[in-house]
């Protein structure tokens, strides 16, 4: 079997990642037709199907989601190590791609970005913020940040954060008006401002825990967002009660605009980490971020 031209396979790399023709051909800078060709061309020398195509969608085959785990972080290596060739003694060159829940920015992004960027200037960081679970090795990213519960069990994770609650809140002026829940199932009687997953589209139960015990309650109420943090804003407007990562609420409740409820039934998750592939490892522009990532991120959040 001939093997596929190096360009080809990094034009099919960019559509499988973007999920679209037209948006590899502007990160490119080629057109789209240029793009659909060495696709085709690459199958057409593989003698395999590796996308299907529809009006509205491109997806990925079984054989093509299987060249992008195989090819892509070797691909990735490739380009790394062509970039590092000019670089000076000592000087890092390369390009880092990062999937980032919203929640951790403030905590693990903005505090290393600046200090990671000062010291290696000419690595290119590239930090998707996403809400949605996210395979890393099929589209294409060197690592994510996540809380533990969501990494697969075959990543290497680094904690980049202590760990920290989830609080139940509702403002002073919704408790006198329609009570304070003391147990986890007056919630059902509650105006509750819901999240819908970003990854299944299903309402997510708000998980509370008091010693072995847990709790997983399907609250309702007339307010629902895919964003993390408006719910809290909600609940400080008095909407009704908001299920909140408790220091992006630190402020609001420090003065009172909002009032932790069933505080004796708040989890405690691990916290934040860092994760990527063992193989990903070989990186230098990656080892050289989850190094400015453990000294500099917010150890108590």
């Amino acid at each position: 079997m001939n093997t596929a031209p190096f360009t080809q396979l990094q034009v099919f790399l960019a559509v499988a990642r973007l999920r679209s023709f037209s948006g590899a051909a502007r990160e490119l800078g080629v057109s789209t037709a240029a793009v659909s060709q060495s696709v085709r061309q690459l199958e057409e020398q593989l003698r395999v199907v590796l996308l299907t195509r529809t009006t509205r969608s491109v997806a990925l085959t079984d054989t093509g989601r299987r060249l992008v785990e195989e090819a892509g972080p070797a691909v990735g290596q490739a380009l790394t190590a062509l970039r590092e060739v000019s670089a000076q003694p000592g000087e890092s060159v390369g390009r880092v791609r990062l999937t980032v829940l919203t929640a951790a920015v403030p905590y693990v992004i903005a505090p290393v970005v600046p200090t990671f960027r000062a010291r290696h200037p000419r690595v290119e960081l590239e930090v998707v913020v996403e809400d949605r679970f996210v395979d890393i090795v099929a589209e294409g990213y060197d690592a994510g940040v996540r809380l533990s519960e969501a990494i697969e069990r075959d990543m290497v994770q680094v904690r980049l954060t202590d760990a920290f609650r989830f609080v139940v809140v509702g403002s002073p002026a919704y408790l006198a008006r329609h009570g304070t829940p003391q147990r986890p199932e007056d919630l059902l009687r509650h105006e509750c401002i819901t999240f819908r997953s970003q990854t299944t589209g299903a309402l997510y139960p708000w998980e509370l825990e008091r010693g072995r015990r847990n709790w997983r309650v399907p609250v309702r109420g007339g307010v629902i967002s895919n964003d993390l943090h408006l719910p809290a804003t909600l609940a400080e407007a008095g909407v009704g009660l908001a299920y909140a990562f408790e220091p992006a609420a630190a402020e609001p409740l420090r003065t009172g605009r909002l009032v932790r409820v069933l505080e004796a039934y708040a989890p405690i998750v691990p916290g934040f980490f860092l994760y990527y592939p063992s193989r990903a490892q070989r990186s230098a522009p990656l080892r050289l971020f989850v190094e400015a990532a453990r000294e500099l991120a917010m150890k108590a959040v």
